[in-house]
């Protein structure tokens, strides 16, 4: 250390001190009674949400009523609201901040209604419901979110506009210079008792699998660099610059893995090598993963100290506190302990300032999503979809194969037939016999995926249903089928499992995952390896999202920008009326040597 003023002093009292001792002329001063003075400490408290995805009300607008599900949790920012309050009258407002881990403007009717049907972006336009939500709780700051990058660079551009904190992205690089796109970090001070204040940086760090998913909206405009790669870039500035604290604010689950397969060129889920892997960093707020994590602590290999991660599950469910406390030492404030828990928002009523301040909005999406777009001879329900080819999944599929022939009419790959995938994205889904509204579209199709074509071959394609079908939990034959414990092997969500309309097969769960595919055939006859197929498909899967073989490197004939969800709106205005007779069949079923499970 360079010798200057300061050091000099301190090391010219340390030596005299010493001196002193050495010849007895000083002593202790526990010896003339004066007790030491005691440490100067302070504590604060940083609540944290993730995921919102464009819930602020208790409320599904996919069946127009109160949100419930099997463990009862509550949704929306109204919700959070209460708990925020709570934690600040406890803690006292000065001594906490607020902030969030991304995918805050998709998810819900609500966010799509003021992004595509009365768009923030338009002339005059509205103020986005969850800024305004947001601005009146009162939060510091957000990191972004993939999903917020579904509605192109403008709509987020305008939302960042109208909130009152700043959208971090440190790895978010503008594609020309290679600099932040969006702010890196926000610097925070609290005021302590002792005159000291304590700097607080906020780190922000989005997901890299927007460059595949949103390639569309992101290509040649932004890139996006591995979060550990950014964070070691950005975490000693925020020291230098005299951060007491590093939060990190990530948009990547914790368990350093990637449901993508080797299709992102960084890790998806890097929360937890964060941690380990870059020194200085006291807490991260995770997200993306949508998984609830009260707290889990990972050793920094390098300095050997704990950093604390939490996750409060999604959808405003949950809110994540970590609480720290401090002690001033040598000059500077020093991090002596973190916890976390999550607060549960099922607890709370929901605060009537948010709620009233967004009333308005929230009629006019729910008279939106009760437009009726026609009818249906039959009802439909997704209930035994899981396990069974149900008509309402063949609706996705008859919906897609037609728009994708209608696209490739009259071109080099008109005459080759064409497949659809599907999943069962919910469980609860039905189309009603009788009237059809946008809701129970919406509801079919909650995510806002876009259509492609791929070119696939008949190898490829059973490659594929292979694939899928590990989704199913091994059961011997003439053993008894619990269709509570059928799916999901492997912890395969519904929506990464397909079926392929357009084939017929059998999948016999007997077997073991990987040569299940039995007695696939095309139009009555095995399918030939060697024939080639147009696959119809959703642009997560089309990106490697679930990382289905072949489809992601497959030759993509055409790709269209609407969601999947307004096709089937305008394909059932259009026709007027669903017949399901007109299109539904049994394509694949489930099978133990040959014999129907169901």
């Amino acid at each position: 250390m360079p010798l200057n003023r300061r050091t000099f002093l301190e090391s010219s009292v340390a030596v005299g001190a010493g001196a002193a001792l050495a010849t007895g002329v000083a002593a202790p001063a526990e010896a003339h009674g004066r007790r030491p003075k005691p440490a100067k400490r302070y504590s604060f408290t940083v609540m944290g949400t993730t995921d919102l995805h464009g819930n602020v009300f208790n409320w599904d607008y996919f069946t127009d009523k109160e949100f419930d599900d099997k463990a009862h949790n509550d949704i929306g920012l109204a919700k959070i609201s209460t708990l925020v309050d709570q934690v600040r009258e406890e803690k006292g407002r000065c001594n906490t901040l607020l902030i969030d881990a991304g995918d805050t403007i998709q998810g819900t009717q609500l966010s799509y209604y003021y992004a595509k049907v009365d768009p923030i972006t338009a002339r005059r336009g509205p103020v986005h419901p969850m800024a305004q939500a947001m601005n009146a709780i009162g939060y510091d700051a957000a990191a972004l979110g993939n999903h917020e990058f579904n509605y192109g660079i403008p709509v987020l551009r305008k939302f960042e506009e109208q909130c009152d904190f700043p959208l971090l992205g440190a790895n978010a690089l503008d594609a020309k210079t290679l600099r932040p796109a969006f702010a890196p970090y926000s610097m925070h001070r609290l005021r302590t008792p002792h005159g000291r204040d304590v700097k607080v940086a906020v780190l922000g760090l989005t997901n890299p699998g927007i460059a595949i998913w949103d390639k569309a909206n992101v290509q040649g405009k932004m890139v996006f660099p591995g979060l550990e790669e950014q964070a070691a870039k950005w975490v000693p500035k925020l020291r230098s610059m005299g951060a007491d604290v590093v939060v990190v604010s990530a948009h990547s689950g914790s368990s350093g893995t990637s449901s993508y397969g080797d299709q992102l060129p960084h890790i998806e889920n890097a929360a937890g090598l964060v941690a380990e892997q870059v020194p200085g960093i006291d807490a991260i707020l995770v997200g993306h993963a949508h998984t609830e994590i009260p707290e889990y602590r990972v050793k920094n290999k390098e300095t050997g100290k704990d950093v604390v991660l939490s996750e409060p599950l999604k959808w405003g469910q949950r809110l994540t506190t970590f609480d720290f406390d401090l002690v001033w030492e040598k000059g500077r404030w020093v991090v002596e302990k973190v916890a976390a828990q999550v607060l549960n928002s099922n607890t709370v009523a929901e605060d009537p300032q948010i709620t009233g301040l967004l009333a308005d909005e929230h009629k006019k999406v729910v008279a939106y999503v009760n437009q009726v777009i026609g009818t249906s001879t039959a009802s439909m329900t997704t209930a035994d979809a899981p396990w069974k080819d149900e008509p309402i999944i063949d609706l996705i599929n008859v919906v897609q194969a037609e728009t994708v022939k209608a696209a490739l009419a009259g071109g080099a790959h008109a005459a080759l037939p064409v497949l659809s995938q599907a999943s069962c994205f919910s469980r609860t889904a039905r189309i009603p016999a009788g009237e059809i509204t946008i809701k129970d579209a919406a509801g079919l199709y909650p995510f806002e995926n876009t259509m492609e074509a791929r070119l696939l071959t008949g190898a490829q394609l059973k490659d594929y249903l292979e694939y899928s079908a590990r989704y199913y939990v091994q059961t011997a034959a003439g053993a008894p089928v619990d269709t509570a414990k059928l799916t999901n092997a492997g912890g395969t969500p519904d929506y990464n499992y397909d079926a392929v309309s357009g084939l017929t097969y059998e999948i016999d769960i007997a077997k073991p995952a990987g040569s299940r595919i039995v007695n696939l055939s095309f139009e009555g006859k095995p399918l030939d390896p060697a024939a080639q197929f147009v696959l119809a498909v959703n642009n997560y899967r089309a990106s490697g999202g679930g990382a289905f073989p072949h489809v992601a490197n497959a030759p993509q004939l055409w790709a269209n920008s609407d969601e999947i969800r307004n096709t089937i709106i305008q394909w059932v205005k259009a026709k007027g009326t669903v017949d399901p007779g007109l299109f539904a069949s049994v394509d694949w079923k489930l099978t133990r040597d040959g014999v129907p499970v169901f």
